[in-house]
């Protein structure tokens, strides 16, 4: 079936668009720089110089401050939060595009990579340039010593130029380059995965990064002739030319014969410089060079401030503990934590930051709310799978026997658990599962926790909201999974049909991995029973049955799960149908 134009624009539309004005913007700003550099008066004799180094290395420079600008923005948790709710912001196409916050970060992040390297090559052919094409009548415009400076030092593998490395851009630039490469490497997805404490600690060094970069522009390498007035670039200075006794071209003898006792050679053609619409230009005094004014604290000094002012309010807002209220074992290695804050409020579908001082001093977490504060209860909670050292260390400080089954105490009785810090709430694309008349909302695993806030405030009162149909699809491989939120379940299906409401949600359980007929145990679950099903879900059935159901109809799609259902499910959203039903694609992503 053929993709649908208007489910392509609704879903994709809006981000392409989006990155092709990004793209547009990119090239714009290497080609004005590029063309710069290359006609610009201003750098006539540098770029006689240099060459093309100057233009590529000034033009990706250009590309570099724009990206160092743009990667912090998708950073701050605090803004984008405010933004999703924001009154103000009431397009969904626009607040969809706030999901993908992550994603344009690594986009800028490849992107300084790429031109960082293709900045430090042209500056290396520039650091070349200077000493093959040294000359003595630009000494302020000369970053070698002598010609050739380069050429010899290079002979010797043990000597390197000092030009390049004692310099402050080029000692800032190596460092940088050392920075980033550690922050590049341990962002890949094996290292991610295998010790995310590399990823963690090597990503922080960006604060690194940004500091060197702010004193790598201050260096004044590359300089501008400031008088182009007093001596136009290419110009005759007739002084001296008598100083330094030497003959002139025969055109400029005729006009000054003071200046010239030898003329140049009839044959000898008037260079191009000296002749500009049939009139010839003659310099009044030497040309003088500067440094430019940096132009990166323009770029960086805003999103470096604004990041700073964030983190600085997150400390101020996550500096109190909260206190644990109960934590429970449940199977399958996964651990609830239930707490209280004060004054602390969130959506359905929101996340939080975990940091425990006891397991990390500098590490945290991110984990989503399957348990919002409401009017009538202040608690809220958070479920975590562990499966890593910082996983691992948390349980079993906040377990007494890591075997232990279950504990919940109450308040008065609590036993002293590890001070626990949280930071957040921040905004996550499940907080619009709610907004939609139907929602079908798909889980694989413990990708379920986004879910389990929302259900959870449907058994609260569903009645407030716009969501009057969900489909919620939950795929596990063991049924002791099922048991994390079974009682959630139960309860929620209960109280619709007490209230005569049982198509308000259809629950659909997959077992992907058993070796025969199984069932949640306990009398209670008979109702998820029913639902249980062996295999994997049928994906292009099912949004038929669903389009069949709900005609011209805009549902929203949420999944929290295995990369290879996201990516089914995103190629069925964009695929048309004969009922006019149109599905808009949504996805976990954390920042």
């Amino acid at each position: 079936m053929a993709l649908s134009w208007r489910s392509w624009l609704g879903n994709e539309g809006s981000k392409h668009l989006f990155l092709f004005f990004w793209l547009s913007l990119n090239v714009w700003f290497f080609w004005k720089t590029f063309l710069l550099y290359y006609r610009g008066q201003q750098y006539y004799y540098l770029h006689q110089m240099l060459g093309l180094g100057l233009c590529i290395s000034r033009a990706s420079a250009s590309v570099l401050n724009l990206n160092c600008c743009l990667a912090l923005l998708p950073m701050c948790r605090v803004l984008l939060a405010f933004l999703r709710g924001s009154q103000k912001v009431v397009s969904r196409k626009t607040r969809r595009l706030l999901d993908k916050s992550k994603t344009f970060h690594v986009t800028c992040g490849v992107t300084i990579c790429i031109f960082s390297v293709l900045h430090v090559a042209a500056h290396l052919v520039n650091a070349l340039n200077f000493s093959e094409n040294y000359s003595e009548e630009f000494l302020a415009l000369n970053v070698a010593n002598y010609r050739g400076e380069d050429t010899n030092k290079t002979l010797h593998s043990s000597n390197v130029n000092h030009s390049v490395f004692v310099s402050v851009p080029g000692l800032t630039g190596v460092i940088m380059v050392l920075v980033l490469f550690l922050m590049c490497t341990a962002s890949t997805y094996a290292i991610r995965f295998s010790n995310y404490d590399i990823f963690w600690y090597t990503h922080n060094l960006f604060f690194v990064f940004y500091m060197l970069l702010m004193i790598h522009v201050s260096g004044g390498v590359l300089k501008y002739q400031s008088n182009l007035e007093e001596h136009p670039p290419g110009c005759f200075n007739p002084n001296k030319t008598l100083r330094e006794n030497m003959t002139v071209p025969k055109a400029f003898a005729e006009t000054f014969p003071d200046y010239t006792p030898e003329p140049f050679l009839e044959d000898l053609s008037v260079p191009q410089p000296f002749v500009q619409n049939n009139f010839m230009r003659v310099c009044s005094e030497e040309p003088k060079f500067q440094s430019h004014f940096p132009e990166t604290w323009f770029w960086i000094s805003g999103p470096l401030c604004l990041y700073c002012v964030e983190r600085l309010y997150r400390y101020l807002r996550s500096n109190k503990p909260v206190t644990i209220t109960s934590v429970i074992s449940h199977p399958s290695n996964v651990l609830e934590v239930r707490m209280m804050k004060v004054n602390f409020k969130a959506r359905p579908g929101q996340y939080v930051i975990l940091h425990c001082p006891r397991v990390s001093a500098l590490e945290s977490h991110p984990f989503t709310l399957t348990m919002c504060p409401t009017d009538t209860k202040a608690t809220f909670g958070v479920h975590l799978k562990v499966v890593g050292d910082w996983t691992e260390r948390f349980r079993d400080l906040l377990l007494l026997h890591s075997s232990q089954d279950k504990e919940i105490l109450p308040i008065f009785q609590q036993r002293r658990y590890p001070k626990l810090y949280v930071d957040g709430p921040f905004g996550s694309p499940f907080e619009e599962s709610l907004k939609y008349e139907v929602s079908l909302c798909v889980a694989g695993g413990i990708g379920v926790t986004p879910f389990a806030s929302v259900l959870n405030t449907l058994l609260d009162d569903w009645k407030c909201y716009k969501l009057r149909r969900l489909y919620f699809i939950w795929v596990c491989r063991d049924i002791e999974s099922f048991r994390w939120f079974a009682d959630l379940l139960c309860m929620l299906h209960d109280k619709l049909w007490q209230e005569n409401r049982p198509d308000y949600i259809n629950i659909q359980l997959y077992l992907s991995q058993t070796d025969g007929i199984q069932k949640i145990i306990g009398e209670k679950y008979q109702a998820l029973n029913s639902r249980l099903l062996i295999g994997r879900p049928r994906w292009k059935l099912l949004f038929d049955e669903i389009a069949k159901c709900n005609r011209r109809k805009t549902i929203g799609v949420f999944c929290c799960g295995p990369n290879k259902i996201s990516k089914i499910l995103h190629k069925l959203s964009n695929i048309s149908n004969s009922y006019g039903t149109r599905f808009e694609y949504n996805k976990e992503s954390f920042s």
